[in-house]
């Protein structure tokens, strides 16, 4: 679960931007995706094109 405590003084744009990093680090949006029903060809070309530049990168 991601959280963001704002500080006291702090932004509502500096929280968010810290809120959308820990999101993308913690890869939430790209579980959302994988799981999806429908996937579209262009996604899944994407898919499968880093899906084989991490197994080549792998096998060094």
């Amino acid at each position: 679960m991601t959280q963001v405590v704002l500080g006291e003084n702090e932004g509502i744009e500096s929280a968010l931007r810290r809120f959308k990093r820990q999101v993308s680090k913690a890869g939430i949006l790209a579980d959302v995706r994988y799981r999806r029903h429908f996937e579209t060809p262009q996604e899944k070309r994407k898919r499968k094109a880093t899906a084989a530049r991490r197994k080549k990168r792998s096998f060094r």
